[in-house]
């Protein structure tokens, strides 16, 4: 199977009073210890380094990148000064700050690299570092999140994060620090009695945590615009967007609750996304249309309402605030429909027409016709031309093959791979001469798949070459 860049994904609450104030509150203490299987999890990980993205890092102008191999210093927090400070010295994978900011210096944004004595690293990373990572056996990363990005922006920042992943060899935990509602009590209240700042915003992170416990990973995304104005989303769910473009906007993953709880009001979680097929770098991915009201209909199925957990203010019978209150229970629900893609793919050979390398429509993909072409430039392998471009001699089998690897770089890109492959159409100049060389080729990969196939053969195609393919593959 073709190698991950990402081995497991979390998303965590980066409150302070988890570390410092778990003592105070059953709540922040029930965070705490769950934090701690959480921890034994990503331990438990074959990955290079650890990734952040935390959304109380934030940046102006553009976007900054740890690159101090080992910042140490003491953390008080602005807000929370009274819970204590927090020594901290870390290990960062210096190698892979430039892959990622040159990344994202092609989309043509601000970028510059963190490296000097005393910079601050923000709250919400230094909690997530000391609880999950506090021996620093992973070397981290950390990107920073721009107050002013919208939607599309933090979906290419994701975008450029799998490909410095690719380039740099690494296999990544990928964490993203970031609460549901982030709706502050503005007075001063019992810890032992906290509880999430309003009924409505529970009511929206438990769907969103319904959503994660099953993997949907794109459908949270889908609807992240209508719960961060509803609920006070954690700087308007921008991190849950860049996850989702660094994971290839898919639902291809298998998800877990560890717990949620208040902490002064705002929403505090733990979840775990296993990939359940393996994460690539997108090819640059052309939305057609926002989409934020796709899942719209899935979150006010009132499936959602049968059997969710009261707010936390009203969980705990009377006298049993010293307990911690378990993970919300999950209800299964529809899936929601994902949204319409075309797909461009530097690394293929570029459309002879006006047409995308691949469209995606739901859970399927569906390629244009693919020929042999090598990317970039004309050359057909197995065919040489005189010069009046007429074929001299062809190859069927090298260009069967080549046809072969060019959609594979096609699915690579487009988040899905060669065993995902449905059905294949197969178009041939030559019937009688060329198929008994170009099915022995074609075996080689696609008998063990098992796609169905239709071979016709055709006058000519669009270019001098004698096979091509059109495929439809599971995203």
């Amino acid at each position: 199977m073709t190698k991950s860049i990402v081995e497991r994904v979390f998303i965590v609450s980066g409150m302070p009073h988890i570390l410092l104030g778990a003592d105070r509150s059953p709540y922040w203490k029930s965070l705490q210890d769950s934090y701690a299987q959480v921890r034994a999890d990503l331990e438990a990980c074959d990955a290079d380094m650890i990734l952040y993205f935390s959304t109380q890092w934030l940046s102006v102008i553009g976007y900054l990148f740890q690159a101090d191999p080992k910042p140490s210093w003491t953390f008080v927090d602005q807000d929370w000064h009274d819970l204590g400070s927090i020594p901290y010295e870390f290990d960062i994978d210096v190698d892979f700050a430039p892959f990622y900011a040159q990344e994202v210096d092609k989309l043509g944004h601000h970028t510059a690299l963190v490296n000097y004595h005393g910079f601050p690293i923000d709250a919400g990373t230094v909690v997530a570092q000391k609880l999950l990572n506090p021996d620093n056996r992973l070397p981290a990363a950390m990107v920073s999140c721009n107050m002013y990005s919208e939607k599309n922006e933090m979906l290419s920042i994701g975008f450029a994060g799998a490909h410095a992943l690719e380039r740099s060899g690494r296999k990544a935990v990928v964490v993203l620090v970031s609460n549901l509602s982030n709706r502050f009590h503005v007075h001063e209240i019992d810890p032992t009695q906290d509880r999430i700042s309003s009924a409505k915003d529970n009511e929206w992170n438990l769907k969103i945590l319904e959503l994660l416990a099953e993997g949907r990973m794109e459908d949270v995304a889908q609807c992240a615009r209508d719960a961060a104005r509803e609920a006070n989303g954690d700087m308007g769910f921008r991190g849950l967007w860049w996850l989702n473009g660094l994971l290839g906007q898919t639902n291809h993953f298998k998800g877990h609750v560890y717990d949620y709880q208040p902490v002064w009001g705002a929403g505090g979680a733990l979840v775990r996304l296993d990939p359940t097929v393996p994460v690539r770098p997108q090819a640059h991915l052309e939305t057609e249309a926002e989409s934020d009201v796709i899942a719209s209909a899935t979150l006010h199925d009132p499936k959602l309402r049968q059997g969710a957990p009261a707010p936390p203010a009203q969980a705990e019978p009377a006298g049993a605030a010293s307990e911690p209150r378990p993970a919300p229970v999950v209800t299964p629900v529809t899936p929601a429909p994902t949204a319409s893609h075309k797909i461009d793919v530097q690394a293929a050979p570029k459309p002879v027409g006006a047409y995308p390398h691949a469209r995606r429509e739901g859970d399927l993909l569906f390629l244009s016709g693919i020929g042999p072409r090598k990317p970039g430039t004309t050359v057909i392998p197995g065919v040489t031309l005189d010069g009046d471009g007429n074929v001299l001699t062809s190859d069927i089998e090298a260009q069967t093959r080549s046809v072969i690897e060019n959609v594979r770089v096609i699915l690579n890109a487009s988040g899905s791979s060669m065993d995902r492959i449905i059905d294949i159409q197969v178009f041939l100049t030559d019937m009688k001469n060329d198929f008994a060389k170009f099915n022995e080729i074609y075996a080689e990969t696609f008998a063990p798949i098992g796609a169905t196939r239709t071979t016709v053969e055709v006058n000519s195609l669009p270019t001098p070459i004698a096979v091509e393919f059109k495929v439809i593959a599971k995203a």
